[in-house]
């Protein structure tokens, strides 16, 4: 029998009217996933160091290969405080911003194939930790203005200056937040432990963050790490570690040229990523690799890894 899961949230905020037009919220916004669908390898290892015939079904069927059960058997939760300052539009100015400080607790990366890291009943706890989404920090501002040129605005209504400077609108959205978890990872030869995956053994109290990218170095101290070679796990948990943080900046600049009282001819200039600052993916993280906690690509979710692009268009609205 499938058992179905379900989704529970709840939240509670406090607004407040500020002078000079802006509007100040506060809340605590949380929520759970019960029984979220995954598979789980119920042939997998049940021993460390007993390889296939650790397998639940090697002895009855004599079968060594992964076997997935599809049910709802997953559980996370979401739990932040969020904070907003906002003016709506007035005298050519809006301005929005949002704050989040945030933590997601879950047992499994959500995809196509939803998996556990470990499938023996014995370590399977192992599972639940900061999801891999977890995004402690994360801050948004976005700004219009619409410069005080030109008919109907504060100066230069008419003549050769309202021409020039009038129906400019002037466009920012600026992003930072914080990295994300990764788990590190490690050889599972040691372990044979077919369908629970190895991690390494933390030695060091403290993980020094150094920051170096690409051929300049490491981004943490790899020396906090060593390699397991008897037959056990090691003592590093899932998403233990996480990846540089982002900030980007896009602006933009927009002019309205009235063709008709019912045309209008938009000029648009956009920069994408204004300040060509790096967005960094999270460092390798396999232990056994040559390339171990170096950062070698960017992001690419949702385009943050590209450099500074530009971008020339025109629209007309009728």
């Amino acid at each position: 029998m499938l058992h179905r899961g379900y989704i529970e949230s709840w939240n509670l905020v406090f607004e407040r009217k500020l002078p000079a037009s802006m509007v100040a919220t506060l809340g605590y916004v949380g929520s759970q996933s019960i029984r979220g669908f995954a598979f789980l390898d119920i042939n997998a290892s049940q021993i460390p160091g007993s390889g296939d015939e650790g397998r639940p079904l090697f002895e009855k069927f004599g079968r060594t290969s992964t076997t997935r059960e599809w049910d709802g058997r997953t559980h996370s939760n979401y739990n932040s405080l969020q904070a907003t300052l906002n003016r709506r539009f007035t005298n050519g100015l809006l301005i929005k911003s949002a704050y989040t400080f945030s933590k997601a607790i879950d047992e499994a990366d959500y995809s196509d194939w939803t998996e556990f890291r470990w499938n023996a009943q014995s370590v399977f706890y192992r599972n639940r930790a900061l999801a891999s989404h977890d995004v402690p920090h994360n801050f948004q501002l976005a700004a219009v203005y619409e410069l005080p040129f030109g008919p109907g605005k504060k100066w230069a209504q008419t003549g050769t200056t309202g021409a020039i400077f009038g129906g400019w609108q002037l466009n920012g959205l600026f992003a930072a937040y914080s990295g994300r978890p990764f788990t590190l990872t490690a050889s599972g030869s040691s372990l044979n432990m077919p369908g629970n995956q190895q991690t390494p053994d933390q030695v060091k109290e403290n993980v020094e963050i150094l920051g170096n990218v690409g051929g300049d170095g490491t981004y943490f101290d790899t020396t906090a790490f060593k390699r397991v070679t008897e037959v056990r796990f090691g003592n590093v948990g899932r998403n233990t570690m996480r990846g540089p943080g982002l900030a980007n900046l896009d602006l933009s600049l927009f002019r309205t040229f009235k063709l008709s009282p019912q045309t209008n001819l938009q000029f648009r200039a956009e920069a994408f990523n204004a300040t060509n600052t790096p967005h960094f993916g999270n460092p390798n993280g396999n232990v056994n690799s040559s390339n171990f906690g170096k950062v070698l690509s960017t992001q690419t979710a949702y385009a943050t890894g590209r450099s500074r692009e530009f971008r020339f268009g025109l629209r007309l609205s009728f």
